[in-house]
C-alpha cells in the first residue's frame, strides 16, 4: 500500500499538486487520470522519489519515504518495477537481456538463475520463444508485453505504468490492461498506473484518483465513475459518444 497525505509541489514559484491525498491500495489496478496538465507526472514522479515535495507525506507501506536512509531507499527501489510510456527498451538488446536487466542491476543471482527467472516472466506474458529477438523485430504489442516482463521480473511489491497503453490499437490495449490487473491480483502488487484511455478505466479501474488542476477532484471505482453526478468528473469521462452511451446503459441497469 500507497498512502500519499496532503501532496504539494512547486515549480518556479506555480503550485502544481495542491495538496493531494489518496490511498493506494494492494493488490487492487489503481488508476490516476486526468486532462493535460492535471498533475498527473508531477504526482507520479513525487511517489518514485524523483521530485522533493515541499509539503506533504508519502508513506511505502506505514513508513514515511522522507524518513528513509540511503540504503533504505535503495532496498525500496528494488521492490519498484516501472512500465515505462512507450516500453522504453533498449534497441541494443535482445527480449532475453531486456528482461534480465533488472537482474543484473539488482540482485546477485547467478546467469543460470537469471536465465531460469526471465524464462518464468517470458511464460507468464506469453511471449515463449521470443528470447532472441531484437525490439525491432517484434510488435508494439509485444515490446509492451516485455517491458511488463521486465517489470515484474524482480518481483517487485510496486508496479508503476506510465501510459501503458500508448500507442496500441483498442483491441491490443485491452490485452494489455487485463494482463496488468492479471498480475497485480495474482502477485499482490499495489498497481499505480497513470492513463488518459477511458477504456481502460472501464476495463480495470478498481481504485481512481481524479486528478484536476492540481487537486484530487474526484476519487473511486469504475462502477462509481459511470453513476457520479460531479459535472468535472462527467465533462471528463463523458466527452465521448460511447462512454455518453455506457452511461445511459449503466443508469438504466443493462
Amino acid at each position: 500500500m500507497i498512502e500519499v497525505k496532503n501532496l504539494h509541489k512547486s515549480f518556479n514559484g506555480e503550485e502544481v499538486l495542491k495538496g493531494i491525498s489518496f490511498v493506494f491500495e494492494r493488490g487492487k489496478t489503481n488508476l490516476i487520470i486526468g486532462q493535460s496538465g492535471s498533475g498527473k507526472s508531477v504526482f507520479l514522479k513525487n511517489m518514485l522519489g524523483l521530485f522533493t515535495p515541499e509539503e506533504g507525506v508519502i508513506e511505502y507501506d506505514g513508513k514515511p519515504y522522507d524518513s528513509f536512509t540511503d540504503e533504505e531507499r535503495q532496498e525500496l527501489r528494488k521492490k519498484i518495477g516501472m512500465v515505462f510510456q512507450g516500453g522504453a527498451l533498449f534497441d541494443s538488446m535482445t527480449v532475453e537481456e531486456n528482461v534480465m536487466f533488472p537482474l543484473r542491476m539488482f540482485t546477485k543471482m547467478k546467469k543460470k538463475e537469471m536465465k531460469e527467472r526471465v524464462m518464468e516472466v517470458l511464460k507468464r506474458v506469453n511471449l515463449v520463444g521470443q528470447n532472441d529477438k531484437m525490439p525491432s523485430e517484434i510488435s508494439g504489442g509485444m515490446q509492451k508485453r516485455v517491458s511488463i516482463a521486465r517489470g515484474i521480473v524482480n518481483q517487485p511489491r510496486y508496479l508503476f505504468c506510465d501510459e501503458p497503453n500508448s500507442g496500441l490499437d483498442p483491441k491490443t490495449a485491452t490485452v494489455i490492461d487485463n494482463l496488468i490487473q492479471e498480475i497485480t491480483h495474482e502477485y499482490d502488487i499495489t498497481t499505480v498506473i497513470i492513463t488518459h484511455d477511458m477504456n481502460s478505466v472501464l476495463e480495470i479501474g478498481e481504485n481512481i484518483a481524479f486528478l484536476r488542476d492540481g487537486v484530487l477532484a474526484w476519487k473511486g471505482t469504475k462502477a462509481e465513475i459511470f453513476k457520479t453526478e460531479d459535472e468535472k468528473v462527467t465533462d471528463f469521462v463523458y466527452s465521448s459518444d460511447l462512454f455518453k452511451k455506457v452511461r445511459e446503459a449503466q443508469l438504466k441497469g443493462y
